[in-house]
């Protein structure tokens, strides 16, 4: 097994949303808003549909995914945007509040944390997602909000 080579894709990724985000020479604050975004999504899916993901995220994401997850049967209610970005930043206490400022800061990371992701994992798996979450989160996932 060639762990370089994970941590290199993994570097890669961090690479990738500090350059969506920025700034991109601040990669320990793309691996936390990365680390603190799939723990919220986690959150918020099914276990089923957590699994589905896991599946297909690349192998260093995987431990990241799953790092201190206690799965509950019925996912989070996390409803809205503004819900999804507060629980990023709170996953990320205490120093989330020196990295975004504002509101519109949060969903801004956790978008471009979601674009990237999507560049790794099948498109399929992001619509079954989609399926499964509010229709208000489709936005930070850069889909049109669906209303229920």
């Amino acid at each position: 097994m060639n762990f370089d080579k994970y941590a290199s894709k993994g570097n890669r990724i961090l690479n990738e949303i500090a350059s969506e985000f920025g700034p991109p020479e601040n990669s320990d604050l793309s691996a936390r808003l990365l680390r603190s975004t799939l723990h919220t999504l986690r959150e918020r899916l099914t276990v089923e549909e957590s699994f589905h993901l896991l599946a297909q995220l690349p192998f260093v994401l995987k431990a990241m995914y799953v790092d201190g997850w206690k799965y509950n049967n019925k996912p989070e209610r996390i409803k809205t945007i503004k819900d999804f970005v507060r629980k990023v930043i709170h996953e990320d206490r205490p120093v989330a509040h020196h990295d975004i400022q504002t509101a519109k800061d949060g969903e801004n990371a956790v978008k471009a944390v979601l674009k990237i992701l999507q560049k790794h994992v099948s498109q399929g798996e992001f619509e079954d997602i989609l399926l499964t979450i509010p229709g208000d989160l489709h936005p930070l996932f850069g889909k049109e909000p669906v209303k229920s």
